[in-house]
């Protein structure tokens, strides 16, 4: 018979290797098995701002509709991980030897959330609603001048005036069905239940929304669509919260309230506490903010010598350090690194005080008692307008306080963004405009820079462009040769930055939180913050393991 301190020795040894076998089983088990995706989970991100029109039609306009309608609607080519241009509901397509014609065969397994199925009909249909004036789309100057027709239910033939290497980024709209929209007439189209209730094609489906007492909208539901084309979505259900600022979306982040912050502003990082359980997704997207300047509202701004003196006065490694906190890179031109024609090695004009001085001195301004400089009876004073936007009121003071080092008095005007579009930028009333302009997938300048776009609607902010300069534009519109239309690009920022209409600032990263319990984010180029959903039916938070 054991004796009291034999039973606790065998007890403890029994229970070491009865626990040494579970960890061997554990350990085992997870050597042979993996984890792999399963269905189920919830995931909920935080938007500042409200949806109004999830409509792909109109949705550019507003973030959030923007972000519903890339899960909701699908369209006939989207942007994979790499940001490159890929087949979404297009089986394959054709173009013609002269580039002037596209032929273009749809899947025939897709479907409508309402079960009816999506055909050419429903394609050429929303082309005509963004094409026509009344239906006040954004993107309807990529339709003009085009026909499309379509050969049977499921081919759909573009024929185009002149050859354009970016054609196939315009066909990445997305598609409204016909069945529902057809009765909507361009009074009601902003208006009708449709554009908060979407019926889509995309791999989740409209579930339910809830509003506040004031009708503002607190959360939107969307689920996974079983029918989905590209196969079942993994996580089930996905809910959008809205906030008011950045401020409040952290706040409900670090509550653990939310699982992911559609986009905060890049010196706000510190500010998440959950930093170990967080994966601070950064990209950067083919967007830069610019002084644009406006030589025909401004005597100063008409001086070579004065654009190149800002240009050299110009510190951006201070803005992108205290604006953004280092979470961006300095931009030279309107050509980003990775698109065709960027040059590393075009004259950079960097941050150079002696230079800026010098050039003002050899120019005729003379610095007056109170440290401005004057020409003759011409004031060297600049009013630069910018949006109450934090980012942006900041990197306005910024850029007060250096280009006054070199005896520039400068005027900063905030304002709000649709007093700006409205009172400044439609008329072009400024004379220094501190702005964005967000790129797309194709390097093509011409809605930015040709001198077609120096009036309202157009966006050469600017009011660059000559013939020689409106020849390089068109010329690399229509070139398919890479090196050729990288050569055309590289001589289009040689003639811009030789006139300097602008000085270019920086292009900030886009920080996107979530969660770490979230996986399969596998993006690595982003062209539209809204393209980080383009393989949301990939992402999963449930696993399973299998025997490998």
């Amino acid at each position: 018979m054991l004796t009291l301190k034999e039973k606790i020795v065998f007890y403890l040894l029994l229970f070491i290797f009865i626990g040494s076998l579970f960890s061997w089983g554990t350990i085992s088990y997870y050597s042979k098995t993996e984890a792999i995706p399963a269905y189920g989970g919830e995931y909920i991100e935080g938007i500042v701002g409200q949806p109004a029109h999830v409509n792909p039609v109109i949705s550019a306009s507003n973030n959030a509709d923007d972000d519903l309608a890339q899960i909701i609607f699908s369209r006939l080519f989207k942007y994979d991980a790499q940001g490159a241009i890929t087949n979404d509901i297009v089986a394959d397509y054709a173009v013609s030897e002269d580039k002037m014609e596209y032929t273009v065969h749809l899947r025939k397994d897709v479907t409508w959330h309402d079960g009816e199925k999506l055909t050419a009909a429903d394609v050429l249909f929303t082309i005509n609603l963004i094409a026509d004036p009344a239906y006040k789309s954004p993107l309807r100057s990529n339709w003009q001048g085009i026909e499309t027709t379509s050969a049977d239910d499921y081919t759909l033939n573009f024929k185009i005036k002149t050859p354009y290497v970016g054609f196939l980024n315009n066909l990445t709209f997305g598609i409204l069905p016909k069945h529902l929209w057809g009765s909507v007439g361009p009074e009601k189209f902003s208006l009708t239940s449709l554009n908060l209730e979407p019926i889509g094609s995309g791999p989740y489906k409209y579930s339910a929304m809830q509003k506040d007492s004031n009708g503002n909208i607190l959360s939107y539901k969307i689920v996974a669509n079983p029918n989905y084309f590209g196969g079942k979505p993994y996580i089930s259900k996905i809910t959008f919260d809205f906030y008011s600022d950045d401020d409040a979306i952290i706040a409900a982040y670090n509550k653990k309230e939310i699982m992911g912050i559609s986009n905060i502003s890049p010196n706000k990082i510190g500010a998440i506490k959950l930093q170990q359980s967080t994966n601070t997704h950064k990209f950067n997207i083919p967007r830069y903010f610019a002084v644009f300047f406006n030589q025909t509202k401004s005597i100063p701004l008409a001086h070579d010598e004065v654009r190149k003196a800002l240009a050299y006065a110009t510190d951006r490694q201070e803005i992108i350090h205290t604006v953004l906190a280092d979470n961006g890179h300095a931009v030279y031109s309107p050509i980003l690194p990775n698109m065709t024609g960027y040059d590393e090695n075009i004259d950079r004009m960097d941050f150079d005080l002696a230079k800026a001085n010098s050039l003002l001195d050899e120019g005729g301004w003379k610095k007056a008692e109170d440290g401005f400089r004057k020409k003759d009876a011409v004031k060297l004073e600049i009013n630069l307008v910018t949006t109450d936007w934090a980012e942006l009121s900041k990197t306005a003071e910024i850029l007060k306080a250096q280009w006054e080092k070199i005896g520039v008095k400068v005027n900063v005007s905030n304002l709000s963004i649709s007093d700006i579009q409205q009172n400044y930028i439609r008329p072009r009333e400024y004379d220094a405009l501190l702005f964005g302009q967000v790129l797309g997938a194709d390097p093509d300048p011409y809605s930015f820079w040709h001198s077609s776009q120096k009036r309202d609607p157009g966006l050469n902010l600017s009011l660059f462009g000559d013939s020689t300069t409106d020849k390089l534009i068109e010329d690399g519109r229509v070139e398919f040769d890479l090196t050729k239309r990288t050569q055309i690009y590289k001589d289009f920022q040689e003639k811009l930055l030789a006139e300097l209409p602008a000085v270019f600032l920086y292009s900030p990263d886009y920080v996107y939180p979530v969660n770490k319990k979230v996986q399969g984010l596998a993006i690595t180029n982003l062209i539209l913050p809204s393209e980080r959903f383009s393989n949301i039916e990939k992402w999963y938070i449930e696993t399973k393991r299998i025997w490998k």
